[in-house]
């Protein structure tokens, strides 16, 4: 708005906006106005009664009208058209309200224009065109403004609108001050209406619509909503400059600033950016690191030294540098090969734990031989509580080598392994590599820890990137996007544990070096709880040795009645319920025994959850105990089997998996076509449906292994025969009879013996890993090893 009072002329629409309004001297109101006048057609603006505005003519029509116009009356009807393009306007292409307007002056201009001054006087309408050559003539009928209906209102919209006009010019910087004087010189409303509408910056349509309204009032109201719109415009436009302006000028004060400290600096011989960068070089000429990240170093060092300190560049470089220092490059810890002392510290920490412990020694030993040997990539797989996390610790100090864990349980980014490139805000190294500088040893122990529970989604597949890691013939050249260096990682002992096996990538276990960690007997956690847990306990609740003691039966009883585990974890937190009650007696100097018997128990920590002797009673036929393993370790599984009238349909139930459903379909064909061997009714298979459910139906059942158990249900069911007490059994079963050998043998036989169960039936191949089991967890178990289905029934029910 108002920019008419800044812009200097130019011939871009050949009109302009309004220069200024006429004084009140200059009234017209009364004034006769012919009504056949020759007419102009304006392009892109409309002009007011009561303004006086410039345009320069390009049109021959135009100049000849505005020629007739001035040799004569001065009178002109000025009508704007709706088409800029349109070059010979009829009387459609123009808008029918206008003004009839006086010539005021023409001038010729240097370069040959004409350019005439017109003041609008009386809005008009056009009734018809008289003439089209040589200039259009206009029938004009003169339009009367409306009387207002209620003038205070009209006083008070054009007091907000002068308000408002004033408040445009002040915030505009395009608009000279003087523009307000111009304001207070005009005192009737009418004039300022005109006067600022004819002023927008709004297009012919808007302008024409405030032209047609009849009504002052109205016209007034039309005008102030589009100040009103211009104003917020301004202001918000003025905040947004002003932010901008204030962020330039706190970087160029920075700036201004920061150059003069340097001044300061280099006067006084101080440059603490060159004190950094040759700190740098120092610790560089000290680093055991090869040729070629040497000149990699240097490289970067002198590019570093010819950046501005002030850009971010410099900080991001700098950082880099400090990365490669900080690595241990070539830089390792001495081993013990002292192997009776390492045997010793491993026997200290873990009971048990046969196989691993063994596997550390051979390589230590061999490398006590060959000198220089690339270290194993283990893999502890087990259910949890078992120590395999703890384990890495053990070994790392019974090496003496430096220890770094790194968690991967729901690691989705592959670059939380591999690093981010330099480029990127914020690029770090990988996990890899910053468990190497933390460690500041290139030979350290790293436990990858829940190796299993890797994830993957549209960032990468962290388990693709490991393979590289993991591979002894790839890892002493690992490559880091950050490092954009190779590092070598084949000294490093690595050390990953997981729960299962399903879920590792296939490439990536046949890296690793597989070692299963079954689930812990009955006499192996008396001796762990003895040994490790209630001295870790005890100390943790501030307790000494004359507070309280746990002898074997307790800790036997808190084994089997109030945990049910392969590890050790919930038998740790039972430990610690009974140092808390023995803390509070102690902390309130209450009275209590010191020497806690089993019986003591329930009043210390609530009855126990399990009961060992009501979990295997079998009441009635059809129901048979089998043993299952899962992920927290074995356990023992029930087969329920019952009989009823029908047609021989076969229903199982117990959230079971497509193998198990066949397992049942195998057992009831093999039983049909050999019943007379189990003295069965053959009449029975028609004449009774089959239910067979396997309870705690909320967990996924699925496996081969309970085939023998749903065998020996079957039987009972169908012949009123209770299977033997104390008995489980697994195997797999086929439709020639035969038994077959499963897996998780440890584990199984570790629950059946933690359940109470004296006999044991196996497949007779299942022997070699009853063998592996120390004797004296599976004492007082007995052990029937089976080839056929035949020897289950006859060990089983006959």
């Amino acid at each position: 708005m108002f920019d008419s009072f800044f812009l200097s002329p130019e011939d871009q629409n050949n009109e302009y906006p309004a220069m200024f309004a006429i004084s009140d001297d200059e009234e017209h109101q009364g004034e006769d106005y012919p009504q056949n006048v020759p007419l102009i057609a304006l392009k892109n603006t409309v002009l007011f009664p009561s303004t006086v505005i410039p345009i320069t003519i390009g049109r021959e029509k135009s100049i000849s009208a505005v020629k007739k116009a001035f040799k004569g009356d001065k009178y002109i009807a000025v009508f704007s058209q709706k088409e800029i393009s349109v070059e010979e306007p009829t009387i459609d292409d123009l808008y029918r309200i206008g003004v009839i307007a006086k010539v005021i002056k023409m001038i010729k201009m240097p370069d040959g224009s004409t350019t005439a001054i017109l003041q609008g006087r009386q809005r008009s309408y056009l009734e018809g065109l008289t003439q089209t050559e040589p200039y259009l003539g206009a029938f004009l009928r003169p339009l009367a403004d409306e009387k207002v209906d209620n003038k205070m209102e009209y006083n008070a919209t054009i007091s907000s609108l002068k308000d408002i006009a004033r408040k445009i010019i002040n915030v505009s910087p395009n608009i000279p001050k003087e523009a307000v004087v111009m304001l207070d010189n005009i005192t009737k409303p009418d004039y300022l209406v005109h006067f600022i509408a004819s002023n927008l910056n709004k297009n012919v349509i808007k302008k024409q619509s405030i032209l047609s309204t009849n009504k002052p009032e109205e016209r007034a109201k039309l005008v102030l909503a589009e100040v009103d719109a211009e104003l917020q415009l301004l202001e918000l436009k003025k905040q947004i400059e002003s932010k901008v302006r204030g962020g330039i000028e706190k970087q160029q004060r920075d700036y201004f600033l920061n150059q003069q400290l340097k001044t300061i600096q280099d006067e006084l011989g101080q440059n603490p950016q060159a004190e950094e960068l040759l700190e740098l070089e120092k610790r560089a000429k000290e680093k055991n690191w090869s040729e070629d990240i040497a000149k990699h170093f240097a490289k970067e060092l002198n590019r570093a030294k010819r950046l501005n300190p002030q850009i971010a560049e410099y900080s991001v470089t700098l950082s880099y540098l400090e990365v490669l220092l900080d690595l241990p490059w070539g830089e390792y810890t001495d081993d013990n090969f002292d192997l009776r002392k390492v045997k010793d510290i491993l026997d200290s920490d873990h009971y048990g734990l046969e196989d691993v412990k063994e596997r550390i020694i051979e390589h230590l030993a061999v490398l006590k031989l060959k000198g220089d040997m690339k270290a194993p990539i283990i893999c502890l797989v087990g259910p949890p509580g078992v120590g395999k996390t703890s384990l890495g610790k053990s070994i790392a100090k019974a090496l003496e080598r430096e220890f770094v864990r790194m968690s991967l349980g729901g690691l989705h980014d592959e670059s939380e392994i591999r690093g981010h490139r330099k480029t990127y805000i914020g690029a770090m190294p990988g996990r890899i590599i910053k468990s190497i500088k933390k460690a500041n040893a290139s030979n350290p122990v790293f436990l990858l820890d829940e190796i299993d529970k890797l994830g993957k989604d549209f960032r990468g597949d962290p388990s693709s990137a490991l393979l590289e890691v993991l591979d002894p013939e790839q890892n002493d050249k690992f490559y880091d996007n950050y490092l954009e260096l190779e590092y070598d990682l084949s000294k490093v002992l690595f050390i990953a544990t997981a729960n299962s096996l399903s879920t590792i990538q296939p490439a990536l276990l046949d890296r690793m070096e597989i070692i299963q960690i079954a689930g812990y007997s009955t006499e192996e956690k008396i001796e762990i709880a003895k040994k490790h847990l209630v001295p870790k306990q005890r100390l943790a609740h501030g307790l000494k040795a004359e507070h309280i003691k746990l002898n074997k039966s307790v800790l036997k009883t808190l084994v089997e009645q109030y945990t049910k585990e392969s590890g050790v974890r919930s038998l740790d937190r039972k430990i610690a319920e009974v140092m808390r009650h023995v803390a509070k007696k102690v902390a309130m100097e209450e009275s209590y025994k010191v020497s806690v018997v089993a019986d003591d128990l329930e009043g210390m920590i609530g009855a126990g959850r399990f009961d060992v002797e009501k979990d295997t009673k079998l009441s009635t036929p059809g129901v048979a105990v089998g043993l299952a393993w899962t992920q927290v370790g074995g356990d023992i599984l029930f087969i329920e089997t019952s009989l009823s009238k029908g047609k021989g349909k076969l229903t199982l139930t117990g959230n079971l998996g497509d193998v198990m459903k066949e397992s049942a379909a195998t057992a009831l064909s093999y039983i049909k076509s050999h019943s007379d061997e189990f003295n069965i009714d053959d009449t029975l298979f028609e004449e009774k449906d089959i239910h067979i459910h396997v309870p705690q139906g909320a967990i996924p059942k699925d496996g081969p292994s309970a085939g023998v158990t749903i065998f020996s249900a079957l039987v009972s069911a169908f012949t009123q025969e209770m299977v033997k007490p104390n008995v489980a059994m697994t195997g797999e079963i086929t439709l020639r009879g035969k038994v077959l050998p499963v897996g998780g043998i440890k584990e199984k036989v570790l629950a059946a013996k933690r359940s109470g169960m004296k006999k044991i039936i196996l497949s007779k191949d299942n022997k070699k890993d009853v063998d592996k089991i120390n004797p004296d967890f599976i004492k007082n178990v007995e052990f029937i090893y089976v080839e056929e289905m035949g020897e289950v029934f006859q060990s089983a029910l006959a």
